[in-house]
């Protein structure tokens, strides 16, 4: 294998040393835009040497214009077969038919057309397929909700690296992160799905059941780390490199530890202690977000039992307190977003079906 360049690099130098003098040469007028945004773990940035062993090497993704899309999109793909190298810095741009994973393998070759990875797309095509809607157009409440948050990862990572239609800069900018409102809402969503069993680690453990008490820890320790991610106003990619982007949060140096001791306990006492670390963890961090009156950063009892937790419940009426948006306002309290309601991968990894979900959000009829 040659040297490993992280892909998001050696994608941007494959552009502008092979595809775009191809581009410039063979059709001078075309508007496009050229970028490495929407699947692979290099595009957040994530990918090490391992990765190299499917779906990933030179690559780009063209954006162009409807009517351009009708008229070159064959061309452009045929001209690029026809005139690339082989190979760029070692590595085959040659990629096999799509097994039945839809995963593509680099195949060497010496001489013939090259099977590339450059797609062509129009910009509201590209976003259908990654999004389930064209984000250039007027966005509802709704349509932030039932995005996945890997989705809009996907697409605010990356580079691009010549827009030329002059609009994915501009549409990027606006998926950057939810709207202010929206913010507040999932930060009240996510308080309250800690609240709902943080008191579950002493309670089950009280009874002896430690194997309950450690599972209750781990999905607290989840939610913890999410809230975390939305604390930061960032993206939680999914589960493969969830922890690898925690660890890269402002929070992620404090909490990783703590968190880890969380999942060592052995007992449901010292999960419990470990637990109230993270939450006042939280609590400063909330507290210095300046979106309420400033809340108690320490543990107390569970009303009259013996179980210590932070009242997330009074984090989330605060929060939903600052809400001023009245199509926000109007959400079914603490349900939050599809990542909130659901980690089925058959959901989350299916525009179409995550977008199916809009009906819940929806106000019922008599």
């Amino acid at each position: 294998m040659p040297k490993f360049i992280p892909g998001v690099k050696l994608c941007e130098l494959f552009y502008q040393k092979e595809v775009k003098p191809i581009l410039a040469q063979e059709f001078p007028r075309l508007r496009y835009s050229a970028a490495l945004i929407g699947w692979g773990s290099e595009v957040l940035g994530f990918d090490t040497p391992l990765s190299r062993d499917h779906h990933w090497g030179p690559r780009a993704l063209l954006l162009l214009q409807t009517r351009d899309y009708l008229r070159f999109k064959d061309k452009v793909t045929e001209m690029l077969s026809e005139k690339l190298p082989h190979e760029f810095l070692g590595y085959s741009t040659n990629y096999g038919e799509p097994d039945d994973n839809r995963v593509r393998h680099a195949v060497k070759i010496k001489s013939g057309p090259v099977n590339h990875m450059v797609q062509i797309f129009t910009l509201r095509s590209f976003f259908l397929a990654r999004l389930g809607f064209d984000p250039s157009q007027q966005m509802s409440v709704i349509d932030w909700l039932t995005v996945p948050q890997q989705r809009l990862l996907e697409v605010v990572s990356g580079g691009v690296y010549h827009d030329g239609l002059g609009r994915l800069d501009a549409i990027r900018e606006k998926l950057k992160f939810y709207p202010p409102d929206l913010w507040l809402y999932l930060l009240t969503a996510q308080w309250t799905r800690i609240s709902q069993e943080e008191a579950f680690v002493g309670r089950t453990g009280g009874v002896g059941d430690q194997l309950g008490s450690g599972i209750v820890a781990t999905r607290l320790v989840n939610e913890i780390m999410k809230l975390a991610f939305l604390m930061e106003r960032q993206y939680a990619p999914y589960s493969k490199w969830f922890g690898t982007a925690f660890g890269r949060l402002k929070t992620g140096a404090k909490l990783t530890p703590v968190l880890e001791d969380v999942l060592r306990a052995k007992t449901w006492k010292a999960r419990e202690s470990k637990l109230a670390r993270a939450y006042s963890i939280l609590a400063r961090q909330h507290n210095k977000l300046k979106i309420t009156k400033p809340l108690p950063t320490k543990v107390t009892e569970y009303y009259d039992r013996p179980y210590l937790v932070i009242h997330a419940d009074a984090f989330a009426s605060a929060i939903r307190e600052a809400i001023t948006d009245p199509e926000v306002k109007r959400l079914p309290n603490n349900l939050g977003s599809i990542d909130q309601i659901s980690d089925s991968h058959e959901v989350l990894q299916q525009p179409s079906v995550a977008r199916q979900l809009r009906v819940i959000y929806e106000p019922t009829k008599a």
